[in-house]
């Protein structure tokens, strides 16, 4: 009997080994994918980086064409993310009269029609242009090609601790929030979605939401 319990305890052990290997081949693979996919990214979009650029600067000359907005990332590790901007230069001065038109529930901010997205920040939204800069994100390590959303400090400063679950991997471009409604999906079932992303993530699962994110990209309708 004492040999049995030695040998199931042994193949405890085992998988326990082949689990945490897995997790860790895992990571690496990953983060190269990451690596490769932001670089041949970043070459192959860099006529629309600039494109994209004038355009935003003939609307609004004042304001700079890269936002850059402190986040909160993997373990609460606070990062810079950067977009494409899509708002009035001086729209954070302005989020404080906005706040009580919140359209979305719980620790986000959403608003339909938003009075500080210029005319060029309504198009490069409704197609997710304005994310593109995020590659850069990717490259440097603060973000995954797939992952939760990167929340705002203010946003986490309201968390329960089952909200913080969403903070235990790299935050994404893209994840199952953004192929699954996007701003039409609440921040409780947001949440829900992440944490299901974390319990099933893997290559495969990565490589779905990628390909399904750029089916969304052709016929957004949810993003504001």
């Amino acid at each position: 009997m004492s040999e049995l319990i030695k040998e199931q305890s042994i193949y405890v052990e085992k998988k326990q080994d082949l689990s945490i290997n897995s997790a860790r081949s895992y990571v690496v693979m990953k983060r190269a994918v990451d690596i490769v996919g932001s670089l041949v990214g970043l070459i192959l979009l860099f006529i629309v980086f600039i494109f994209i650029a004038l355009l935003i600067k003939l609307e609004d000359p004042k304001g700079k064409v890269l936002f850059k907005q402190k986040r909160v990332g993997k373990d609460g590790k606070e990062f810079y993310m950067y977009k494409f901007r899509s708002m009035a230069s001086d729209a954070e001065e302005r989020l404080k009269e906005l706040l009580a038109l919140n359209e979305a529930s719980g620790a986000m901010f959403k608003m339909k029609d938003d009075p500080r997205v210029t005319k060029v920040g309504k198009f490069i939204r409704k197609t997710s242009i304005d994310e593109l800069p995020q590659l850069f994100n990717v490259l440097r390590g603060d973000m995954s090609l797939v992952g939760p959303r990167p929340p705002l400090p203010r946003e986490v400063a309201e968390y329960t601790s089952y909200d913080r679950q969403r903070l235990l991997v790299v935050p994404g471009c893209t994840g199952l929030w953004q192929v699954s409604g996007r701003s039409n999906v609440g921040f409780e079932e947001m949440v829900e979605l992440d944490i299901s992303y974390i319990k099933k993530r893997s290559l495969f699962f990565d490589i779905q939401i990628i390909l399904k994110t750029v089916l969304v990209l052709f016929g957004s309708k949810d993003a504001y």
